[in-house]
């Protein structure tokens, strides 16, 4: 390998292997920071505005959050009288290639959200299933790439 593509190809693999590492170990921290500090509320899956079916795996979920919480006219949500917002929001995490069936429309789920963001919202932990496998896979990822530019680094340093 010539000596300016090994350096483009070790610096681009570590970039982005450090760029995912970073990634994932944010959104692992998110989602266990709002499942352990956030505020439990009951969802209801919406129908979404796609015309095309469901393109995104992640369920479009509606649930309203405590009268203290979020203020009035925040985007993706309508006030109802007594109950604080109602928050249209999709989950972050896990979420499969397909829409499982048990997050159609109308299906009651368990969700935690942020009292200061009511649209940062997670599904609850036994909602998900084990996410350790996706998680897992993804940290792997970034770390072979990581080591992958590493090592094409120090074979070109080695010269």
């Amino acid at each position: 390998m010539e000596v300016p593509t090994g350096i483009a190809a070790g610096v681009v693999l570590v970039l982005f292997g450090g760029a995912l590492l970073i990634w994932c170990a944010a959104e692992v921290r998110l989602r266990r920071r709002v499942r352990r500090h956030g505020v439990p509320a009951s969802a209801r899956v919406v129908a979404d505005e796609d015309p095309y079916g469901t393109l995104d795996s992640a369920p479009l979920l509606a649930f309203a959050t405590l009268p203290s919480v979020g203020a009035a006219g925040t985007p993706g949500s309508a006030v109802s009288a007594g109950r604080g917002e109602v928050v249209l929001a999709r989950p972050r995490g896990h979420t499969p290639l397909r829409r499982p069936a048990r997050y159609g429309v109308g299906a009651d789920v368990r969700v935690a959200y942020d009292p200061r963001r009511p649209a940062l919202v997670v599904l609850a932990a036994d909602e998900t299933g084990s996410t350790l496998v996706g998680d897992l896979l993804w940290l792997l990822l970034g770390a072979g790439s990581l080591a992958g530019g590493l090592g094409v680094l120090a074979s070109l340093a080695a010269r």
